[in-house]
């Protein structure tokens, strides 16, 4: 298997100590865990497919910074290029028609990793306290297939989330905003979901994989799920499965990068954004626009939550020269495109869109082959921005 490397004792011991919760990434612990299964015997590597929290050395970074380099060092050609983002839709259309729903799994992680999914008073049920040890399951997006998949990741989740006291302060004021905001849009047209008292909206649903986990918990608890791909074959798809209810569910084909495109639910009406694995797939170059343009349907104190690839993740890595479109942008065989983050672009990207950081994370993993005795770095950013109520009027 291209693009791994055996597992020295020296580097299996650069992980971290058996600490419960990761460090925030602007200091300070988070106020959820994301992983607890530590490698402290670099001997018991091979006794489990995951391991977390790894850190790596500076030798290691070094390492991966010029693999990077090298790989990117020769570039599709200019004249080239437009192609991967005018028929960027074509491309992901192209995938669907091949693999239709087969190749990627429900993200029944979910709840666990964003319990804000879940309207107020549903979120504790999904995320119930426990020791901070007990782990649930990683996620393993195989190496080699995508995570793309407007972010399908191959198994079950990283791991098990206590309460983020965050959620329930956000959700009040999401709820109470959502009342106004919703009597506002009925003044004027009608829309989908528009008596529902909590409105969710995944950018890049694919097949459907988070919307099914989606739509079996929220049913007959007053919230609505929006959903949109630009691939009209992956639409299809999460219409035509037998689960699919437009009681509580609109699916829609939307490319998020035009301008002028209309949505079916005004501003001001969401109160969770879901952007998982899905803007890795659009040009750098549009991305800013993107996010400033969707966190103009957020109500004051709605929340993003974004998962997407990271900086130097084993999936970057792989990459044979001749497939760079630009600096840390990449086209697959296949014609999709994947960027790869950091956490300073992360926080940027979000905080010029008005947004306000409640998590920002740099997700380091150690993925293991056991059959093959191969160990690899996965990489992956999970963040939550919030938008800040407006300033009261002075007295």
């Amino acid at each position: 298997m291209r693009g791994l490397r055996r597992l020295s004792q020296a580097s299996v011991a650069m992980v971290w100590g058996r600490v419960p919760c990761r460090l925030n990434s602007r200091g300070g612990q988070p106020p959820a865990p994301l992983g607890a299964r530590i490698l402290t015997n670099p001997e018991d590597v091979f006794q489990h497919n995951m391991w977390d929290h790894v850190k790596w050395s500076e030798e290691e970074k070094e390492k991966a910074r010029q693999k990077a380099d090298d790989n990117s060092s020769l570039r599709i050609p200019l004249e080239e290029q437009g192609k991967y983002d005018i028929d960027a839709s074509k491309y992901w259309d192209s995938f669907y028609e091949t693999h239709q729903d087969k190749f990627f799994k429900d993200r029944k992680w979910l709840f666990l990793e964003f319990p804000e999914l879940l309207p107020l008073g549903l979120e504790s049920s999904a995320t119930e306290e426990r020791p901070c040890g007990l782990r649930a399951p990683c996620p393993e997006p195989g190496v080699s297939g995508r995570e793309k998949e407007t972010g399908q990741q191959r198994q079950h989740a990283p791991s098990h989330q206590h309460i983020d006291p965050l959620i329930s302060d956000c959700q009040q004021s999401c709820n109470q905003d959502g009342r106004d905001t919703a009597g506002a849009a009925r003044q004027t047209s009608s829309f989908p979901g528009e008596h529902a008292t909590f409105r969710i909206f995944e950018v890049g649903c694919g097949a459907g994989n988070s919307v099914y986990p989606i739509v079996s918990s929220i049913k007959d608890t007053g919230a609505f799920l929006y959903c949109c791909d630009f691939s009209p074959r992956a639409v299809q798809l999460v219409k035509d499965h037998p689960d699919y209810d437009q009681s509580v569910c609109h699916t829609f084909v939307q490319d998020v990068c035009d301008e002028v495109g209309s949505f079916p639910f005004p501003p001001l009406s969401l109160d969770v954004i879901l952007l998982v694995f899905v803007l890795s797939s659009i040009h750098p170059e549009r991305v800013q626009g993107v996010v400033t343009r969707l966190s103009q349907f957020l109500k004051p104190g709605g929340i993003l939550l974004f998962r997407d690839y990271g900086r130097y993740d084993l999936s970057q890595l792989r990459f044979k020269k001749g497939r760079c479109l630009s600096e840390n942008f990449y086209s697959r065989g296949d014609g999709t495109c994947v960027y790869f983050f950091t956490k300073d672009e992360v926080h940027s990207l979000f905080s010029n869109a008005g947004l306000e950081e409640i998590q920002n994370l740099e997700d380091r993993r150690l993925q293991v082959n056991r059959g093959k005795k191969v160990v690899m770095r996965r990489v992956w950013m999970q963040s939550k921005f919030k938008k800040p109520q407006p300033l009261a009027p002075p007295l």
